[in-house]
């Protein structure tokens, strides 16, 4: 099945990924952030952590990129999505928790969209169980309708949950400026 039922060792193993990144962007003033369908408890998913390290200013990208490489990574550009860049595991270095636990890894600067789309929508299904059984039973539909096939999925998904995800964030965005 492509949509694994939740456990919270997807926090532990968040964690674990979370302190190896860390060791190589030591000194690096980022934050590493626990992102996607994983980071949101009792929410079904597909068994893959999404990380986003956020920095401040553009002069440290380069810095967190020199440190990814050193442990093992390698820069794959924004990959169509601006100011979200992602890295991948090279192969060349092996790694007992980066290449045994399944991760997406990007790098956002702090106002990156996708970046802000990635929080507010994981915060929203965190704090409303409406959100998440939605998107949840939205998910093991898509999985059905593509045969539990992973490319097929994903079109499928950008397809159909963008709009439940906009919808989401228009009104993160809106409470937020009643509030200010």
């Amino acid at each position: 099945m492509l949509i694994k039922k939740y456990t919270p060792d997807w926090t532990v193993h968040f964690v674990k990924l979370k302190g190896e990144i860390e060791k190589g962007l030591e000194g690096l003033d980022c934050q590493i952030e626990h992102v996607g369908s994983t980071s949101v408890a009792n929410l079904d998913a597909k068994d893959i952590i999404d990380i986003d390290i956020v920095y401040r200013e553009e002069w440290e990208f380069e810095k967190i990129k020199a440190g990814l490489i050193e442990i093992g990574y390698y820069h794959n550009g924004n990959q169509g999505i601006e100011q979200r860049e992602v890295f991948k595991r090279t192969g060349q270095l092996t790694h007992e928790v980066l290449d045994a636990i399944v991760h997406h890894l990007y790098v956002c600067p702090m106002d990156s969209q996708a970046l802000e789309r990635h929080i507010l929508s994981r915060d929203f299904m965190r704090k409303n169980d409406w959100a998440r059984l939605k998107y949840q039973n939205m998910k093991y539909e898509l999985a059905e309708q593509a045969h539990q096939d992973k490319k097929r999925y994903a079109e499928l998904k950008e397809l159909h949950v963008n709009d439940f995800i906009n919808s989401i964030i228009e009104s993160e965005k809106t409470n937020a400026d009643q509030s200010n």
